[in-house]
């Protein structure tokens, strides 16, 4: 990496670590429809430009509509009005450029509207009858004038385009080694992938589904093993965070574990869609022991087996 690429990076590790560290995140806001706004996580985006012509690819899946050129690399480019089984907007749209976990396509969605900065706080988990659409919702938050965002599982929708990475036959922990893990994730699919972890490796684990809970369950274990005159290192092994949840984001979570003295010797794992660089960087600088991408299930077993010893 240059200088300047250097100095550009530690720029924006510097702009996104005060923004989680206010728990804010901001969104890119579009439609797909005449009256329906959805959001994603700008920290995912890497760029958005108006939508081009699409070269058809054989045997792609149903809503992949075909592959896109983009500086010399060939993008697959993902209908979301097809995915969320809607009627596509009139127009030509845009595409918006995403990267998750190491993987970069270009979402074709309607008109994009703007940025927004939200307070993790003010974002809630959808109900069931709108994260029933195939889990593709993850959260909603309401923006000032009240107009509602749909928050999307970006994450469960490649894997109903794209199909779910089959999670390969781990080698169990050995026991001397095992202890509990306890992660927080607010996407059912990523937990679906992480138990398929922990019970491959024969790991006991306890789970959170977005930040808050997290904290608020981790200080009553702590406090019950402050009460019982036990170090909370002997009960609980390791906390596997991810980036992005409802109430409370990964980062201020893991500030408020490496903050606290009850939680010395137990690292933080964080385990997040947000794979490049400056996110690395970023979960390095909040404190967390290590930084896996989803979802790379041998890569989660080994660094949760050579954090645990074995």
């Amino acid at each position: 990496m240059t200088m300047s690429g250097s100095q550009s990076l530690m720029r924006m590790v510097d702009e996104k670590t005060r923004l989680a560290g206010s728990n804010k995140m901001e969104l890119l806001l579009f439609s797909l429809g005449p009256r329906e706004t959805f959001g994603i996580n700008v920290f995912k985006v890497r760029e958005v430009r108006e939508a081009s012509e699409v070269t058809p690819a054989p045997n792609v899946p149903a809503c992949v509509t075909g592959l896109i050129s983009l500086r010399g690399a060939i993008l697959p480019v993902i209908d979301l009005a097809c995915c969320l089984r809607m009627e596509r907007s009139a127009g030509r749209g845009r595409f918006v450029i995403t990267e998750f976990s190491g993987h970069t396509q270009a979402f074709h969605v309607g008109e994009v509207d703007r940025i927004v900065r939200v307070d993790w706080e003010h974002v809630r988990a959808p109900q069931a009858m709108l994260a029933g659409a195939s889990g593709a919702v993850t959260a909603i938050t309401e923006l000032d004038g009240g107009k509602l965002v749909s928050i999307l599982d970006v994450e469960q929708i490649l894997a109903d385009v794209m199909g779910e990475q089959e999670v390969p036959t781990l080698e169990p922990i050995d026991p001397a080694h095992a202890a509990t893990v306890f992660f927080a994730d607010d996407s059912p699919l990523a937990r679906k992938k992480i138990l398929e972890v922990l019970d491959g490796m024969k790991l006991p684990h306890q789970h959170a589904t977005n930040g808050r809970e997290a904290w608020e369950r981790l200080s009553r274990l702590a406090s019950q093993a402050e009460a019982e005159g036990v170090a909370l290192k002997t009960r609980l092994g390791i906390i596997l965070v991810d980036a992005e949840m409802p109430e409370m984001d990964g980062y201020v979570l893991t500030r408020h574990v490496k903050g606290d003295r009850r939680f010395d010797g137990i690292p933080v794992v964080m385990h997040s869609s947000l794979s490049s660089a400056a996110n690395v960087k970023l979960g390095q600088q909040v404190g967390v022991d290590a930084y896996v991408a989803k979802f790379k299930p041998e890569d989660l077993a080994r660094t949760l087996a050579g954090l645990l010893g074995a």
